[in-house]
């Protein structure tokens, strides 16, 4: 009995006006509304800014250090794949306030993760130190001697280190180029 019900609702669904019913409405735009002009492309590359990109990614290696000291100090672990969440939030920030289009923007991102997670981890460690020798943190990172740097770059940062430092770099690079939109990507294409 149900079925019989289902299939008259249906066939009298299909008696209607319309004629494609199972077909679902068409979402995208045949073609672009608006001419494109060179001013367009133009518009693209002056709003690109090395500049913005480094003091954003300067801004964001400096707070996201104090997070992550505040979190180890906090849980009493190091935890060395935060790297990679800064590699990925520095891409994002050099994105938003770079703008860029050009190779600059990744390499810029990419040096800035790999320091970034290398200042993280000196900046933690030097907390992590700070308590044991009964000072603070700054004491721990200005009284810092030759044979101080040797010991940590030898003993400290493992290969492991190094593998992170590299993929926050990557992850950094993969998220620094701006996103474009259809009508974006046609202008600089055409007059760029």
């Amino acid at each position: 009995m149900s079925i019989i019900l289902r299939t008259h609702v249906l066939l009298r669904i299909m008696r209607t006006d319309k004629t494609d019913v199972l077909r679902l409405p068409k979402k995208h735009r045949p073609k672009i509304e608006a001419e494109l002009t060179a001013d367009d492309a133009k518009a693209l590359v002056d709003a690109q800014s090395v500049r913005n990109a480094l003091v954003a990614s300067l801004i964001v290696i400096v707070v996201f250090s104090t997070l992550w000291v505040m979190l180890t100090s906090l849980i009493g672990t190091f935890f060395p794949w935060l790297a990679l969440l800064l590699g990925a939030i520095l891409g994002m920030a050099v994105r938003r306030a770079g703008l860029g289009l050009d190779w600059r923007f990744p390499t810029l991102a990419a040096v800035m993760g790999f320091l970034g997670s290398l200042a993280g981890t000196i900046i933690v460690a030097a907390a992590n130190a700070a308590p044991e020798l009964e000072v603070s943190t700054m004491d721990v990172l200005t009284s810092v001697t030759s044979m101080t740097w040797s010991d940590y770059f030898g003993n400290v940062l493992t290969p492991a280190f190094w593998i992170v430092a590299l993929a926050s770099g990557g992850l950094a690079a993969f998220f620094a180029n701006r996103k474009l939109s259809r009508e974006e990507i046609l202008a600089l294409r055409k007059f760029g």
